[in-house]
């Protein structure tokens, strides 16, 4: 089964509602009617009733169907205003809250959050940071994650070849602790997309081939990762090619269960990571379907603003298959 039926398999006919703050943009509404048609996720749109409805108008497409929810005229307003105070616990004043949640993205969040939503997708007008930010504050990372990391699913060919890179969006440089939680919440995902979870901490060392202090925290956070989740096959530090090619794995480390058969690659930081799966991409002819927001307790996800609507489609289909992780 390739990758995106088994994921609508997943999903289908689940009622998961998914929040779309950018519900006036062609993209947005384009998938938002193929994923209700298909029964894959129940769309809520964010925005003025009668602007959503003249813009799909427009685009032939009827927004009958649709929840559409405006925040300048939500039956659950001071509700949402009172959860939104409190989880930010002294950060804002009511007043500034209800500035604040005018955002259609914070709006869209706190949906979330309040469970009228299960998760939500944007960034197809918005910014990176103008999409986490609101999640970073409402919906906050899983106990025992520290930061939210950024993955690539890297598939190519029609017999579906897929790996897991990570972390390649968010975290700069992120320490051993937080490497070690990057790889465990990327194994999770790996899981996610039916690819068995084989987990590489990549480094310019193989086993100790180099001494520096880069190394040292792979190291270190290849030994965290093993107490965090002993359940995971996982081994580090490993060159690429060690994690990759069998034959290299045999030469410089043979002892490892993981090196030459490694499915999932971690980073050991941000600029690495994001060369990497670009050189994949562009050398490689994978297709890189991300990034997919790791560690958050609901599941936000981040468009490029170069998405197209088949980019929302896909993409939204993702955002709803992390529902059922647990």
């Amino acid at each position: 089964m390739e990758l995106f039926d088994s994921l609508k398999y997943k999903i289908i006919r689940r009622n998961i509602k998914i929040v779309f703050p950018e519900a006036t943009d062609p993209r947005i509404l384009g998938a938002a009617v193929r994923l209700k048609a298909d029964e894959l996720v129940n769309p809520i749109l964010v925005g003025n009733k009668a602007e959503v409805s003249e813009k799909a108008k427009s685009l032939g497409y009827q927004a009958d169907s649709f929840t559409i929810l405006d925040p300048n005229d939500y039956p659950e307003w001071d509700a949402m205003v009172e959860s939104f105070v409190e989880r930010r616990k002294g950060k804002a004043t009511k007043e500034q809250a209800e500035s604040i949640l005018k955002d259609p993205n914070y709006f869209g969040t706190m949906l979330v959050y309040m469970g009228k939503a299960d998760g939500m997708v944007s960034g197809a007008i918005h910014s990176t940071g103008d999409t986490v930010r609101p999640a970073l504050q409402i919906i906050k990372t899983k106990p025992g994650v520290s930061r939210t990391s950024g993955a690539f699913l890297m598939v190519r060919g029609r017999d579906q070849e897929k790996y897991l890179f990570s972390d390649c969006a968010i975290n700069v440089n992120p320490g051993a602790q937080e490497l070690a939680e990057i790889a465990v919440e990327s194994a999770k995902t790996a899981a996610l997309f039916d690819i068995e979870p084989k987990v590489a901490m990549l480094s310019f060392s193989t086993k100790g081939s180099a001494k520096a202090d880069e190394v040292t925290k792979v190291q270190e956070a290849t030994r965290i990762a093993k107490e965090l989740d002993p359940t995971i096959e996982l081994d580090g530090e490993l060159q690429f090619d060690a994690a990759y090619v069998p034959s290299v794995a045999a030469q410089k480390a043979p002892e490892s269960d993981v090196a030459g058969k490694a499915t999932v690659f971690v980073f050991p930081e941000l600029e690495a990571g994001n060369i990497g799966y670009k050189i994949a991409q562009r050398f490689g002819g994978f297709e890189a379907i991300g990034p997919i927001l790791q560690g958050l307790n609901q599941p936000i996800s981040d468009l490029s603003r170069g998405s197209n609507e088949e980019d929302v489609y896909k993409l939204t289909i993702i955002t709803a298959a992390q529902t059922l992780l647990k």
